[in-house]
């Protein structure tokens, strides 16, 4: 094909320039590790998303209960709040692939038990919330590890790029699972996601046996553990940038994030659907989420992510609150793609300027607390959330959380230029985005 000539007036991209920019946005798969990471988890993601949809559906259907449905919410999610910083230690002493194998296949057992239990007519709501906390157990040791280990898989100089792809794995999964768990429920029964689930698990953990992963300095264990756990704590208590983008995610995962929990009130009472319904809703949240995801995935650098953090902050509470007042399905979902893309950027920006600020010996510490404010928070919030929709109703509540993320943003906008400096010294210390200055990564942040 002839180049196009870009220097006449219209002239399209040249076609090498297309190409330069798609190898950009895929660059960490040309790491063998990652490319096993990335196929065995996309499976697996799948069957994760249909579980959760499945058991949402499950939840409310035996018992009409948007308080239950918080609490199921609380039980799977609270586990991480206090059991991050044991497992963020335990990322930084031991072997990360490991400790992630193990919780996979964890993960895969309760699955299993799951669906038997559903498949044979004896589920309660109750098993439900057990087996829901113990998969919060499991989840607070694999989400440091897991998230400490991308490193280990493409380097320091792909990590970026990494970090964002592995939420477009996640939010790919979220757009096709629920949406084939809302046809297997309609069909036969939420029992066949939770087995589903618990086969697809197989992919990943056969990826990570085929990995071959370089010995990795852990950390000598000449301190307490109690030391250790407070080290880290230390660091992000003090470090002015990261602590400031962890209370803003905080916050958002307690006030904002319990839309999902939710979303079984609004497709079944405010939109008068099935579970069709909530899955087309899910999968609409997760094809924002995962243009998200890309759009952070072809950028080569932090430049402006400090301000993609608040604006997107900003555009998810108005969103949200946009949402709360359609009665209209086809409004509903298209709504939910602004919502699901404006969080995922949030989230996975938070996430790029968190791992390119801190040191590899704190990682698995610092990334601990980043879980316990992603998902820590947010059973708090689903609780809150559940009791609150009870007595005002689901609408009303989701518009309240949506209003306190646009006052966050407007917050953590002003106070942005103050840690500019900090931000520049860390980033340049880890040795990521040297070339940076801080006063590009929050240009027209004011």
């Amino acid at each position: 094909m002839a180049q196009i000539d870009t220097t006449r007036p219209g002239a399209t991209t040249p076609p090498a320039a297309e190409r330069s920019r798609f190898h950009d946005t895929i660059r960490s798969l040309r790491h063998r590790n990652f490319q096993l990471f990335f196929s065995g988890q996309l499976i697996s993601l799948i069957g994760t998303w249909m579980q959760n949809v499945a058991q949402s559906w499950l939840v409310y259907r035996l018992t009409g209960s948007s308080l239950l449905l918080g609490t199921v919410s609380f039980a799977g999610q609270i586990p991480v709040f206090p059991m991050a910083p044991l497992a963020g230690m335990v990322a930084d002493r031991w072997n990360r692939r490991t400790i992630v194998i193990i919780t996979q296949t964890a993960s895969m057992i309760l699955a299993f038990i799951l669906a038997a239990l559903t498949l044979t007519k004896r589920i309660t709501v109750w098993e439900i919330v057990l087996l829901a906390a113990l998969l919060g157990v499991v989840n607070a040791f694999d989400i440091p590890a897991r998230q400490s280990f991308l490193v280990e898989m493409v380097g320091r100089e792909d990590l970026m790029n990494a970090i964002a792809l592995n939420s477009s794995i996640f939010n790919s999964a979220r757009i096709i699972g629920p949406g084939i768990a809302g046809i297997l429920v309609a069909s036969i029964g939420e029992g066949w996601c939770f087995f589903a689930n618990a086969v697809s698990y197989i992919a990943v953990i056969a990826g990570l046996f085929m990995m071959k992963i370089p010995p990795r300095q852990a950390e000598r264990a000449i301190k307490s553990a109690f030391d250790h756990i407070a080290e880290g704590f230390r660091f992000v208590r003090k470090t002015a940038p990261i602590r400031a983008l962890l209370l803003i995610l905080g916050l958002v995962s307690l006030v904002g994030m319990p839309y999902t929990v939710l979303m079984p009130v609004f497709a079944k009472n405010v939109l008068h659907g099935d579970a069709t319904t909530l899955g087309v809703l899910g999968s609409a949240s997760g094809i924002g989420a995962l243009i998200g995801a890309l759009a952070l995935a072809s950028r080569t650098r932090v430049h402006g992510l400090g301000r993609w953090v608040w604006i997107a902050c900003a555009s998810f509470g108005a969103f949200l609150i946009l949402f709360t007042l359609s009665h209209w399905y086809a409004a509903s979902a298209l709504l939910l793609v602004p919502v699901g893309f404006s969080l995922m950027t949030q989230m996975g920006a938070t996430n790029t300027l968190v791992q390119s600020m801190v040191p590899d010996r704190l990682r698995g510490r610092t990334m601990a607390v980043y879980s316990m404010m992603f998902m820590g928070m947010a059973p708090l919030g689903a609780i809150l959330a559940g009791a609150a929709a009870d007595r005002i109703g689901a609408p009303t509540t989701v518009a309240v959380g949506g209003a306190i993320s646009i006052a966050a943003a407007i917050v953590f906008a002003r106070h942005l230029p103050k840690i500019h400096a900090e931000a520049r010294q860390l980033i340049d210390t880890a040795g990521v985005e040297a070339s940076e200055t801080v006063d590009e990564i929050t240009a027209h942040a004011s």
